[in-house]
């Protein structure tokens, strides 16, 4: 990764702070997108410390906002013309049912459409990298619940289960769809299951019930450095190149839910997020 352009979010902690050290480690020009500038400055101190790479930046994004994300796509774009490699990492879990300014539910707007709206936004850059490569962090979850289509915001069944179980299927889809319209042989497109890990995603914005579940439930998970090492391996590794559109899980290919791969449903979810991005051509 020396002198490749790499951009990570949510890598103040977890599982993109292991990802944005480890491409740090490499040689890459990590850049660290954080919701909070404390927290993603002290990341940046310790990876930094770490590797004693200075090509380090730092920017905040609100992933739960478009208008936030499209601003710093923008200062990426206008310092970067070239990235090699997005990582869409961050994600999050919520107890109860809300919306964001946009008017999406709050999981499927951080945990997949900001996915789809910052890899439309870099595009144009990771396009013209020799072997651009974006990779989403989805997950086994998606196995448990399917795409609701007609009411994506889930407002009549909503429960954090479902609502991150539908999040990771559209991240699923998402990563084959993108593989399948895609014109350019070089940008490839990689879905991970990192398995259970043990950080707070379960314990930020729940009640204390499904905090407690998670403490308990994550205690027989892996650290993030382990966690994060099917993503680090997508973004970065050789033998992985071109390897694209598929489902990953310990650095390895393997088969997504059975409703993954009906053609049609992918193109309808790509059209329905496209249109909830106010995104009139992804490419």
């Amino acid at each position: 990764m020396k002198n490749k352009v790499a951009v990570v979010t949510g890598a103040n902690s977890g599982l993109g702070f292991e990802t944005a050290k480890a491409l740090a480690t490499q040689g890459a020009r990590v850049i660290l997108l954080s919701r909070s500038a404390d927290k993603g400055q002290e990341a940046l101190d310790k990876i930094f410390a770490a590797t004693q790479n200075d090509q380090l930046e730092l920017l905040t994004v609100d992933l739960a906002s478009q208008a936030s994300i499209r601003e710093t796509g923008k200062l990426i774009l206008d310092k970067h013309p070239v990235i090699d490699t997005l990582v869409n990492n961050a994600g999050t879990w919520i107890s109860q049912h809300s919306l964001t300014e946009d008017g999406v539910e709050t999981m499927f707007a951080v945990n997949h459409l900001a996915y789809v709206l910052m890899s439309h936004l870099l595009y144009p850059a990771i396009r013209k990298a020799e072997d651009g490569r974006i990779v989403c962090v989805a997950s086994d979850s998606h196995f448990q619940f399917k795409i609701n289509y007609a009411d994506l915001n889930l407002t009549n069944k909503y429960h954090g289960l479902r609502a991150y179980a539908q999040s990771k299927g559209a991240n699923v889809m998402f990563v084959s769809e993108l593989h399948k319209r895609k014109q350019e042989e070089n940008v490839s497109s990689y879905a991970i299951q990192p398995g259970l890990v043990k950080t707070d995603i379960g314990v930020k914005r729940t009640n204390w019930l499904h905090a407690l579940a998670w403490k308990i439930r994550r205690s027989g998970g892996v650290s993030p450095a382990e966690g994060a090492l099917c993503q680090i391996f997508c973004a970065s590794a050789p033998e992985a190149k071109g390897q694209s559109g598929l489902y990953w899980d310990k650095c390895k290919p393997k088969p997504s839910a059975k409703y993954t791969y009906i053609e049609e449903d992918r193109a309808q979810l790509w059209e329905q997020c496209l249109e909830m991005c106010k995104i009139d051509s992804f490419f």
